[in-house]
C-alpha cells in the first residue's frame, strides 16, 4: 500500500511517501523542504541557486519533523523506527551538530542507523534520512 500525504513536503520525482510492505513502512528519502513550498530552512542559496551556506540544526529538525509527519499520516509513529539512513552532504563540519540532535530526537527509541556523506542530493538541502518502521 502506498502513502502520500499534503501534511509533508511534495516528493521531487515520481514515487510515494512511504510504502507499506508486510508490517514494515519504508520512507522514501525525506529531506527539510517545509511542507506545501519549496521553502527549506538554514539554506541561503545564492542567485545561480548554488548552496552559499546551511544551518544544519534548523535542516534536522525539519527532516526529523517531516519523518514524524509521514510516519503518522501512514499510520505509524516514531517510536516505531527501525532503521534511518542518514545522508549528509558535509560530513566533516555537520556530523557532530548533527549527530547531538540525533541523540536528542532518539532518546526513548534508538533504531539502527547509517549515515553517508554524499557530495549532493537532489534540491540544495544538507541532509535526507531514507527510514524503515514497523506498523500494525
Amino acid at each position: 500500500m502506498k502513502f502520500k500525504t499534503n501534511k509533508a513536503p511534495k516528493p521531487v520525482g515520481l514515487y510515494p511517501h512511504a510504502i507499506k510492505v508486510g508490517n514494515l513502512l519504508f520512507l522514501s528519502g525525506v529531506g527539510p523542504r517545509k511542507p506545501n513550498s519549496n521553502d527549506i530552512p538554514g539554506v541561503e542559496v545564492n542567485e545561480n541557486g548554488n548552496v552559499i551556506s546551511h544551518d544544519i540544526i534548523a535542516q534536522c529538525h525539519s527532516v526529523f519533523e517531516n519523518v514524524r509527519i509521514i510516519l503518522e499520516e501512514a499510520g505509524s509513529s516514531w517510536d516505531k523506527l527501525v532503521d534511518v539512513t542518514v545522508f549528509l552532504t558535509d560530513i566533516k563540519n555537520d556530523f557532530d551538530s548533527y549527530n547531538k540532535l540525533y541523540s536528542e530526537y532518539f532518546k526513548e527509541n534508538q533504531p539502527c542507523r547509517t549515515t553517508v556523506e554524499v557530495s549532493l542530493l537532489p534540491t540544495p538541502i544538507a541532509i535526507e534520512l531514507k527510514c524503515i518502521a514497523t506498523i500494525d
